[in-house]
C-alpha cells in the first residue's frame, strides 16, 4: 500500500515537471514591445473620416460609449471624450491597457500564435468580435493593422513610439 502511494506520488511529480514547460509557455506575458507595436498599429490603421464631428475621439477613433468602460477599467475613473481627445498620454495609456488585455486573451486563444492574436485583437477592436473579419472593409483593416504591427516590431527599440 505504501509503495503504491509513493509510486503514485512520484508519477504525479514526474507528470507535473513534464507539464511545467507547457504551462510556462501558455502563460507567457505579452511584452511591452508587443503592446506598443499593437497600439501604434491601431493608431495608424484607424479609419479617417475627414469629418471632425464624426463622433469618434483621439487618434484611435474611439466611440464615447466605449471610452467610458475602458477608462473605468484602466484608470478606475471615467473620462469624458474631451479629456480623452485632449490628452494623448492618457489616451495612449487607456488604449495600451485595453490592448494588453485583448492581446493576452488572443494569445491564450491562439496558443501563442502572434499574428493570429494580432488579427483577432484587430478584428475585436473594429467589430467587438474576434472573428468575422475575413472579407471587405474589416479584412482590409485587419491586414493594415498586421502590416503596421510588423513594421513597428522591426524598428529598433529606440525609435518606437
Amino acid at each position: 500500500m505504501r509503495k503504491k502511494t509513493i509510486g503514485l506520488l512520484l508519477n504525479g511529480v514526474i507528470v507535473s515537471l513534464g507539464l511545467l514547460p507547457l504551462l510556462v509557455q501558455a502563460q507567457q506575458p505579452i511584452s511591452d514591445t508587443q503592446v506598443a507595436a499593437m497600439v501604434e498599429a491601431l493608431r495608424q490603421a484607424a479609419p479617417q473620416t475627414k469629418n471632425p464631428n464624426d463622433g469618434y475621439y483621439s487618434e484611435w477613433q474611439v466611440k464615447p460609449e466605449t471610452l467610458k468602460g475602458w477608462s473605468r477599467t484602466c484608470l478606475k475613473r471615467e473620462l469624458t471624450p474631451t479629456q480623452f481627445e485632449n490628452n494623448p498620454a492618457i489616451a495612449r495609456q487607456v488604449v495600451s491597457c485595453i490592448t494588453r488585455r485583448e492581446l493576452t486573451n488572443q494569445f491564450r486563444a491562439t496558443n501563442n500564435n502572434e499574428i493570429a492574436s494580432v488579427r483577432g485583437a484587430a478584428c475585436w477592436w473594429m467589430t467587438g468580435s474576434y472573428k468575422g473579419c475575413d472579407k471587405g472593409f474589416t479584412s482590409d483593416y485587419v491586414q493594415k493593422v498586421v502590416r503596421f504591427y510588423q513594421q513597428q516590431l522591426s524598428k529598433p527599440a529606440a525609435t518606437q513610439s
